[in-house]
């Protein structure tokens, strides 16, 4: 894995281990050599992340629409910093750009970009892994809840089984590099 998505709040969270874990994260992604795109805002667990991967000397790739560079929410110390028209453009730039997505803490625009991603890989777009970083157990109750739709009929245990699940950072890179390493040998004639 070259590039890795990460999709997470733009504010900090109550809990401080929200804001550590992003850091901890953007630290192992410099170590790993695994560049970061991300929704390009120097806010939140977003901008900690971004200043973490840049402070360990990895690559940040940002991308942001109009409105949230007019509101002056922009990170300006980014490798790169794609200014798009909409959000919807936003996630397609993204997806066009990374190899692999992960899902830290966050509010309805985190659950808009997974679930989108999620969407896209069903319909098959893309290919790419997607995983949740479940820290402190703060997707339990939405793994519950898919959980539940699977066990009513509206999503197969196949697609269920493609959400990742790790519970540390160093997990959840794993599961994203195996489930990569997995799609590229499928790939193979």
């Amino acid at each position: 894995m070259k590039r890795l998505a990460v999709y997470c709040g733009s504010s900090m969270g109550k809990d401080p281990a929200f804001a550590d874990t992003a850091r901890m994260l953007g630290e192992q992604m410099a170590a790993r050599g695994i560049d970061l795109v991300y929704g390009g805002g120097k806010l939140g667990l977003m901008g900690v992340v971004a200043d973490a991967v840049l402070a360990g000397g990895g690559k940040v790739y940002g991308v942001i629409p109009q409105a949230l560079t007019d509101l002056e929410v922009a990170h300006q110390g980014l490798t790169e910093l794609y200014t798009v028209a909409s959000m919807h453009e936003r996630k397609a730039k993204m997806t066009e750009l990374t190899d692999a997505f992960v899902a830290l803490p966050g509010g309805i625009g985190t659950f808009d970009e997974l679930f989108e991603a999620w969407t896209w890989n069903a319909l098959g777009y893309h290919a790419k892994p997607f995983a949740l970083l479940n820290v402190n157990g703060f997707w339990d109750q939405m793994i519950g809840f898919l959980d539940q739709v699977t066990d009513n009929g509206f999503m197969s245990p196949a697609r269920r089984a493609q959400l990742l699940i790790g519970d540390s950072i160093g997990e959840a890179i794993d599961l994203l590099d195996s489930a990569l390493a997995a799609s590229e040998r499928k790939m193979v004639w």
